[in-house]
């Protein structure tokens, strides 16, 4: 199944597809596809993919959208984010989720302005030093930052690739998956269809094969489904970051508002993890 070589019909009708869906159904008008307008040329700043990129990690776009102009209006560039204070950071990030990814930005915009002299990486391999930033979520910034033909899997790439190259197997490895994008990219290139709009393309239309046809990326063989946010230790974490994002509290004000057996343990990893400090028997953001 890896190595399969698809003929070049099957990739041409299924860009053929992805083109016409992209181009009349396409989210065209989202702000972080839009080129940095102060610069005639197309140019997109690394730094606004980024944050759009770990913004939408388990995020829906909707959410994203209103967070995304908070976060750009108040860090418009990627010194102003590596001078704030963390906790000014994890307040605007308030109602996302998953925090530690605006730990991860904070720390990324650091490293940029202290060890690359305020000068995204361009490369891979220079992308994936900084924290939160993986192979794949480099893969993105290299496509929609700098326009580079990289191969990078996520659900709706694998959505996509599996409903038309694989559609009766189960357990689809990811090897497969890049096998067939390695085959479909260049030709995609060939066509017109430039690296950023090829993704902006499979994001589009792996979101639509999900609401029609179901989550065909069940079919991956690394398909792991979510586990629940009720109840979790997620939830309780994002809870606690709420309460504190009003300003410091006692352990006993904490306590009066979260009644869980594990709000001790919580508050000892959040501060191992410096997302918050405790000072003079207060608990604060970090």
């Amino acid at each position: 199944m890896v190595g399969n070589p698809f003929s070049h019909a099957q990739i041409d009708e299924f860009i053929t597809t992805l083109s016409l869906y992209y181009d009349h159904s396409g989210r065209h008008d989202m702000l972080w596809r839009q080129p940095s307008v102060s610069d005639s040329t197309g140019y997109f700043d690394p730094y606004k993919i980024m944050v759009s990129e770990l913004m939408l990690q388990q995020t829906q776009v909707t959410r994203v959208a209103t967070k995304y102009v908070e976060f750009l209006t108040t860090f418009p560039k990627v010194e102003s984010l590596a001078e704030a204070e963390l906790s000014e950071v994890l307040k605007l990030w308030n109602g996302l989720g998953y925090n530690r990814r605006a730990k991860f930005i904070w720390q990324a915009a650091r490293m940029v302005m202290e060890k690359h002299a305020g000068i995204f990486p361009d490369t891979l391999e220079g992308l994936v030093k900084l924290p939160g930033i993986g192979p794949n979520t480099a893969g993105a910034i290299m496509a929609y930052a700098y326009n580079q033909p990289i191969v990078f899997i996520e659900t709706n790439v694998r959505t996509v690739i599996i409903h038309h190259f694989f559609p009766d197997q189960d357990a689809v490895p990811d090897a497969a998956v890049r096998s067939a994008m390695e085959q479909v990219l260049p030709q995609a290139a060939r066509e017109g269809l430039e690296p950023r709009q090829f993704y902006w393309a499979m994001m589009d239309y792996g979101s639509h094969l999900k609401a029609t046809v179901g989550n065909v990326s069940r079919l991956s063989k690394h398909y792991a489904k979510q586990s629940a946010f009720e109840g979790s230790k997620r939830q309780l974490r994002g809870a606690v970051i709420r309460l504190l994002a009003a300003g410091p509290q006692t352990l006993a004000q904490l306590k009066g508002a979260v009644s869980d057996e594990r709000l001790d343990e919580i508050l000892d990893g959040l501060v191992r993890e410096e997302m918050l400090q405790y000072k003079s028997e207060l608990y604060q953001l970090g």
